[in-house]
């Protein structure tokens, strides 16, 4: 009788019923844990990413599974609701925009035109993507890896390729933790030393009336021309209104903390929890990550490239090296730029130059998704 009873306990648990795609995909999210925690890889978003997949691949738990008759569905399952109707994109975009000072880009305009270049790898992926066999939608959700920009990569991908968000989440944020690995490489081998060298005139300063007049005048401009990117722009530039106006300290200061920390926490478990066994272990998710590294590649060596014309255009006055921060890993692609620098110059600072191309790599990245939603949404 007691046989029978453990037996049966036994046979009621997750041991019995787990399977070797799920062990497999618990040890990936072990893995990425030991990334965040261990070597602090992006950890205030892989962390939350990796405990969502490993809850997703406990077997009977069912925090993922929908409503079925008078039963409720699983926690997460609700959680994903916000990603699945695009709600919290937007919210860490208003976040990001409290954060961000959009100054060095209003005091050097022609810096936009590297966050441009940037976005290159994003549309060579997309037809590199198609040209494997993906869809339009698929295909363009994979190519958004390229602009370094997490939440604008699953806002597109909810919308275009909402089976994909698994996979492409693990990609884009892995890659934004790996900006001080991939690129430094690439921006060496596509400058000259004297080159990297160069010491840019300092920024003008720039006034409270501009830093004000900015986001109202981009978010009118592009959602006009692109009314597909409104939520993701104008969200941005809400938060950024909050920030250089001065007379909403309260408001900045929980869309930089309080908002942008829950829904970091919401995103990344909800995220995590769609990579499971099922759709994440096949050969497409391979090509994914891949074409992701690919697409940011691509983005990065536009960048540099593009910084490359403006320095022989400027008469070397522009260091080519702020070109890679063209793609939207903010600040940290910047700061990359700056290591470089200092690496051929001890007295280069390239940090506010940088800065430029960085911020505007995050609305470029936006009007891009904006771009191919309207095109294939």
């Amino acid at each position: 009788m007691l046989l029978d009873m453990l037996g049966g306990f036994l046979g009621d648990t997750g041991f019995a019923a787990i399977t070797g795609g799920q062990i497999l995909m618990l040890l990936v999210s072990f893995i990425l844990l030991y990334l965040a925690i261990a070597k602090g890889f992006e950890p205030l978003l892989l962390i939350p990413i990796a405990f969502g997949m490993m809850l997703a691949n406990l077997p009977l738990a069912g925090l993922m599974n929908g409503p079925v008759g008078n039963e409720n569905g699983g926690l997460l399952y609700y959680l994903y609701q916000g990603v699945k109707l695009g709600i919290y994109p937007p919210l860490i975009f208003m976040g990001v925009g409290a954060m961000t000072d959009f100054g060095p880009l209003i005091a050097n305009p022609k810096s936009v035109l590297l966050g441009g270049a940037a976005q290159f790898g994003i549309f060579a992926t997309f037809m590199g993507a198609t040209a494997l066999g993906f869809s339009a939608q698929e295909a363009s959700s994979i190519g958004i890896i390229g602009g370094a920009d997490g939440p604008t990569a699953l806002f597109l991908t909810s919308k275009l390729a909402p089976h994909l968000l698994g996979p492409i989440a693990v990609a884009a944020y892995s890659y934004m933790a790996l900006v001080p690995i991939i690129q430094p490489p690439i921006m060496k081998a596509l400058t000259r030393e004297e080159d990297r060298k160069i010491v840019m005139d300092q920024l003008r300063v720039v006034s409270k009336t501009e830093k004000v007049i900015f986001p109202i005048v981009v978010t009118v401009v592009v959602s006009l021309l692109l009314p597909s990117a409104a939520s993701l722009v104008g969200m941005l530039m809400l938060g950024n209104l909050f920030r250089e106006s001065l007379v909403t300290d309260r408001l900045s200061d929980t869309a930089q903390n309080e908002i942008v920390n829950i829904v970091t926490i919401f995103l990344g478990v909800t995220v995590g929890a769609t990579a499971n066994a099922e759709t994440f272990l096949n050969i497409q998710t391979i090509k994914i990550i891949v074409l992701g590294l690919i697409a940011f590649s691509i983005g990065t060596a536009a960048g540099v490239i593009f910084g490359n014309i403006m320095c022989k255009l400027s008469g070397g006055k522009i260091n080519p090296l702020i070109g890679s921060a063209g793609v939207s890993a903010v600040p940290m692609a910047a700061r990359v730029s700056q290591k470089v620098g200092q690496e051929a110059n001890p007295a280069n600072f390239l940090l506010m130059h940088a800065m430029g191309p960085n911020v505007s790599g995050v609305i470029g990245s936006a009007i891009a998704a904006g771009v191919l939603l309207n095109l294939f949404g």
